[in-house]
């Protein structure tokens, strides 16, 4: 079956209701990378819901992270906001200064993130972390993490085989400065957590946002409260003495049952490695959308098992990865499903590929009335009006799309067509000819073009690699291209026969 059945199904023995999460931390421009961790946990609560579970999809910002150093893409200012909650420091502007238009850095990097959300068809239950630390739904989990502190010491030392340092404590307090640099914890009475920053003493009240949890205790937290019972993770996370090792037996520890793992692996770019918001690696998933429908990006996710990593390639790999959508599309699966003659591989293939396409699906989504390749090549020879005209309005969005890559930098050169205007010389004659006698015969159509060009080249005796070189060269000004056969399909046949002389 599709991974996300057999992860609904795994979850089904663990009882009836489920809460699946993802969660990142908004420190810099999202990217598609992170769409695999919050697409995987949409698919799990999809594949939940068609197994009759009860299951809702949550999505925690981790904005109560602090900043940790100042990225590229931001000037020294930001310096001073070190060490401060994401949610209370001030969004950059265009220029990578703190700006001023009332937004927090968290909602900057955020906004975009749950637009392309929507587009995708993920609609979440957002948590935001700092909100939960303000309303005092962390302070139980906060009051048992100080209370046991020695052992949740000994927890995280002996999975992840590190020593902590001799001052630390499962709290973090936000100083006198708002930043969590600099500040020793002195001791803990309930509420509070006494401590100094610059000499100078404090304490903050774990029933507001003074503090936070450090992340190894702040996640198996947030599975507590919440009542999370799957969450999909980074295979960092998921290495021995991770993250999720160390959360698992805290998770126990505050008395709660930890989620069933789902590890994914990576999301690379292709000759550029892994994506990497702090650096700039990356095509964010607005960007994306931007040249790609939805449904195929969501098929990039549920076509491959969490645990194999994925190489997105904005050029021809997209074509090929809407081409392999667009046959599964076509394909009659419930019949093939209802075939009794299938063996258990066949069947098992069968079962995979109509899990990707549920997993895939916005809305009614249907086979479209012209592929994606195809209409790469009628956005480069008619106009949006002609194209329209001939397939409908609805293919309007997809139109802009198409335009936008061809338009943009990932748009691959062995797809690019531009059409001459007048003949050119220096082709064979005796080619041009024969093709130009053959094409002007024949039906105005793929097929029958296709077949007087073989036909010039068998009765005129000539060569194919050169027959084809002169045409290219005739309609394109290049020696190789995309399939000719269509484009001149949708061409003015007058203009095709003129460019063959």
């Amino acid at each position: 079956m599709h991974w996300a059945d057999f992860a609904a199904q795994t979850l089904s023995k663990r009882g009836n209701k489920h809460i699946i999460a993802s969660g990142i931390t908004p420190s810099g421009e999202f990217h598609i990378g992170h769409l695999r961790e919050i697409l995987t946990g949409d698919m799990v609560a999809r594949a939940c819901r068609d197994a009759g579970l009860d299951a809702e999809s949550v999505f925690i910002v981790d904005s109560a992270d602090p900043l940790r150093k100042v990225y590229p893409f931001l000037s020294d200012e930001y310096e001073k906001y070190i060490g401060c909650p994401l949610a209370k420091i001030p969004a950059p502007d265009e220029n990578g200064d703190p700006g001023n238009d009332g937004r927090s850095y968290a909602e900057h990097f955020l906004e975009p993130f749950l637009k392309a959300l929507e587009q995708i068809d993920v609609k979440p239950r957002i948590i935001d972390n700092y909100t939960s630390y303000q309303n005092g739904e962390f302070a139980e989990k906060s009051r048992i993490a100080c209370e046991k502190a020695s052992e949740i010491r000994e927890i995280i030392e002996r999975v992840s085989g590190r020593e902590l340092a001799e001052d630390w404590f499962p709290f973090n307090p936000y100083g006198h400065n708002g930043s969590l640099d600099g500040v020793t914890v002195t001791g803990f009475e309930w509420p509070y957590v006494h401590w100094v920053q610059d000499g100078v003493p404090g304490k903050s009240d774990l029933n507001k946002a003074e503090g936070k949890l450090p992340w190894r205790v702040d996640w198996p937290a947030k599975w507590g409260w919440v009542g999370v019972t799957c969450e999909p993770f980074g295979k960092d996370h998921g290495a021995a003495g991770g993250s999720y090792a160390t959360g698992k037996e805290i998770s126990e520890l505050f008395g709660d049952i930890p989620p069933n793992p789902l590890v994914y692996e990576w999301i690379s770019l292709k000759g550029q490695g892994a994506m990497s918001s702090s650096t700039g690696n990356t095509i964010g998933p607005l960007e994306a959308l931007d040249l790609v429908p939805p449904e195929i990006l969501r098929y990039l996710i549920a076509s491959t098992k969490p645990k194999k990593a994925i190489t997105f390639d904005a050029g021809m790999s997209l074509v090929e990865l809407a081409d392999e959508y667009e046959r599964l599309l076509a394909r009659d699966i419930d019949s093939e499903l209802a075939d009794e003659n299938l063996s258990r591989r066949q069947k098992v293939a069968v079962e995979d590929a109509e899990g990707a396409l549920r997993m895939s699906a916005i809305g009614d989504s249907k086979q479209s009335s012209v592929s994606f390749r195809h209409l790469a090549m009628l956005s480069q020879v008619k106009n949006d009006e002609e194209i329209i005209n001939t397939y409908g309005s609805n293919i309007s969005d997809r139109l802009i799309r198409m335009k936008n890559w061809i338009n943009g930098p990932h748009f691959p050169e062995e797809l690019r067509i531009n059409i001459l205007q007048e003949p050119m010389g220096g082709l064979d004659s005796k080619i041009t000819k024969m093709l130009n006698e053959k094409i002007s015969s024949c039906d105005w159509n793929t097929k029958s073009i296709g077949e007087a060009i073989s036909k010039a080249f068998k009765e005129g005796e000539i060569n194919a690699k050169e027959g084809y070189r002169n045409l290219y060269k005739a309609i394109l000004g290049v020696e190789k291209g995309p399939r000719l056969a269509p484009i001149l399909a949708e061409l003015d046949k007058e203009h095709v026969l003129k460019l063959l002389g």
